[in-house]
């Protein structure tokens, strides 16, 4: 007989959606995180009254009515609107590419103009790809400067993602721009999405939420006495890595990783905006993020006379540092579906989340799968 009937590894949304879900299904859940805070990525840390985003920025968007009426009925969401700017040698452009950008960069004033200038600077690269022996992108930057043409992969596309990737541009494989997004109109909405928004007083207000009244344990590595852990539950869900739950026998998937420089400073407003990506390549980090934009608006910003800021760097990626952003080229797509073959033959193991899955995903997704699974 097992104490639980399911012992939930790890405590991000996926985890921490489960446990809800399993909890008002009448299942008994044990919930253990190896940090020393549930809510993984998304845990905030206050500091001067402001929440601060500890593991980069996370922006709440869906055009899905039942995901966004699940996320407030635990917690009311704010107003806030992913507007972000980016900074190249100290020239401000609006993102994403949208006909404020291009009135920024060339002085335009209409769509037809925009227009004009863009495809008379992707016109070369076009007939280059076309006369090519594949008649695809040879790399990156072929294939941004196919899409947006050259001034704005020069001055917004190529130092960003150069640092990102740690890799110049003409080395990086052209899937992963896919597409870069275009708008012929005066709007700096990033998302398309119905609905977007922060939580008022943070993303851990969300996860309390999900996980009030069910056991929790941090500090708890479920490798460290995983034989105890296995046998204490009827099911579990995994959403840690795929290819550590296998003991790495097919060898060590890649990813990407951040860090973060962290300052508080004794100004009410540092630079007006939440997220300022910077995307020259001499500057050193890719952005750096405001918190106290995310949940305060209007004079209310000033009524906090502190701020806090992050700068964020992208590094490659070891054992001692979080893994980010899985790295989908051909090689490490092969090895995760090494992983996956063992895992869908697993009866008692349920594998979900961006490490489990070896999959990037924005957090209504997550909640989304979690919503349409059959909990039982």
């Amino acid at each position: 007989m097992y104490k639980y009937d399911y012992l939930i590894v790890g405590s991000g949304l996926f985890g921490a959606t489960f446990a809800y879900r399993a909890k008002l299904a009448d299942k008994k859940c044990l919930v253990i995180d190896k940090r020393p805070h549930t809510g993984g990525n998304i845990y905030c840390e206050n500091k001067d009254g402001i929440n601060v985003h500890k593991y980069g920025a996370h922006i709440f968007h869906t055009s899905n009515r039942k995901v966004w009426d699940f996320v407030n009925s635990i917690v009311e969401f704010n107003r806030y609107t992913n507007s972000p700017v980016a900074n190249y040698k100290g020239s401000l452009y609006n993102l994403p590419f949208n006909m404020n950008t291009f009135y920024q960069m060339w002085g335009v004033t209409t769509p037809e103009q925009a227009m004009d200038k863009i495809n008379s600077q992707r016109k070369e690269m076009l007939e280059k790809i076309s006369s090519s022996g594949t008649g695809e992108p040879a790399n990156l930057e072929e294939q941004a400067i196919s899409l947006v043409g050259t001034d704005i992969y020069e001055k917004l596309v190529k130092g960003y993602t150069e640092k990102q990737w740690g890799r110049k541009c003409t080395e990086l494989p052209s899937f992963i721009i896919k597409r870069l997004p275009v708008r012929f109109v005066y709007d700096n909405n990033y998302f398309n999405d119905k609905y977007q928004g922060i939580p008022v007083g943070g993303y851990n207000k969300l996860t309390e939420g999900l996980l009030e009244g069910i056991e929790t344990i941090t500090d708890t590595d479920f490798f460290q006495n995983r034989e105890y852990w296995e046998q204490i539950a009827e099911k579990i869900v995994f959403t840690g890595k795929i290819d550590e739950f296998y003991g790495y026998r097919f060898g060590k998937l890649e990813y990407r990783t951040v860090y973060f420089e962290e300052e508080e400073l004794d100004c009410p407003n540092y630079q007006g905006n939440a997220v300022v990506n910077y995307t020259s390549k001499d500057v050193p980090y890719t952005r750096v993020i405001e918190h106290k934009h995310f949940e305060m608006f209007g004079d209310e910003v000033y009524r906090c006379g502190k701020t806090v800021i992050s700068k964020e760097y992208s590094i490659e990626w070891n054992d001692s540092l979080e893994p980010y952003y899985p790295i989908n080229n051909p090689v490490n797509n092969g090895l995760y579906m090494k992983y996956k073959l063992l895992a869908d033959k697993e009866t008692r193991v349920i594998f979900g989340g961006r490490l489990a899955e070896y999959k990037y995903y924005d957090m209504a997704p997550i909640i989304e799968k979690v919503l349409d699974m059959d909990i039982i």
